[in-house]
């Protein structure tokens, strides 16, 4: 199935968040001093912008395989092949590591106020992204409130369809009509992305608005607030699974052979993870 490539692109996104980013920041926020060398600092800061990026990016992603699942299911074979999900997953991650990296390493984020960062910001033994008034609009219009507001646009979509296709199951009590109705398992997957894709906003949202408006504000949202709305964001990487194994039987008992260690006995690839 299509969408569970961009699921596993999405997962991939958490575990380097969670296993790259996450540690050195936890160490800068306890010591609030940066040991690793301006190089990594500049290399941990484009990592994080490539990562977010890619995570509301293949969010994006699944809104579309969603709405041609739902919407257009006739479709959705012919257009939402495993080849259109590589070529989506390759232009996700090429445009969140050119984003990351070219926006860090050519000093995009503070130009024009140069003279001022290094005056005022930049010291030895600190780590910090700053943002001029339009790097901090620009890129948090395109990496975050355009998709933003394309995928609500899609799921309100989505969810007006379902409601008509779901009046249409009560009218004419043909649930097995999979031509035109929704099935089961295409409901549950939905309603799983639509979850993820809230509760992404939703952590994430809170440090955008904070990231537009401080330089229009001179700067004055302290460095701790900003820390604090970071991790809030970064959050949102230990819910994804949570929320998998809220609705997914079948995850949750695979996440569980991965804990107890099980997934390495001889066998295990043949586990029927759908079995009561």
């Amino acid at each position: 199935m299509p969408t569970n490539f961009l699921v596993l692109s999405l997962a991939v996104t958490d575990l380097l968040l969670g296993s790259i980013v996450m540690p050195p920041g936890m160490l800068r926020s306890v010591e609030t001093c940066w040991y690793l060398g301006p190089l990594f600092c500049k290399i941990h800061s484009s990592v994080g912008i490539m990562l977010c990026t890619s995570s509301i990016i293949n969010l994006s992603f699944i809104s579309i395989d969603r709405y041609y699942a739902v919407c257009h299911p006739l479709l959705y074979p012919s257009k939402i092949t495993p080849v259109v999900t590589i070529v989506m997953i390759f232009i996700c991650w090429s445009a969140s590591t050119v984003v990351g990296f070219v926006i860090i390493f050519l000093e995009l984020n503070i130009l024009g106020i140069e003279e001022f960062y290094y005056e005022n910001i930049a010291c030895e033994g600190r780590c910090v992204f700053f943002q001029s008034a339009a790097s901090s609009t620009a890129s948090s219009v395109l990496s975050f409130y355009v998709p933003g507001v394309v995928m609500l646009s899609i799921y309100m979509k989505i969810f007006c369809v379902a409601q008509k296709q779901a009046k249409s199951i009560q009218d004419s009590k043909c649930k097995n009509n999979m031509n035109s109705l929704l099935s089961k398992e295409e409901r549950k997957a939905t309603k799983t992305l639509a979850v993820i894709m809230g509760v992404f906003l939703s952590l994430w949202t809170p440090f955008f608005i904070c990231n537009v408006i401080d330089p229009f504000i001179g700067y004055v949202a302290p460095p701790v607030l900003i820390d604090m709305l970071i991790w809030i964001g970064y959050f949102n990487s230990t819910c994804n699974p949570i929320v998998y194994a809220f609705f997914y039987k079948w995850f949750r008992k695979a996440f569980g052979m991965v804990l107890s260690g099980k997934i390495f006995q001889p066998g295990s690839s043949r586990t029927n993870l759908f079995s009561h």
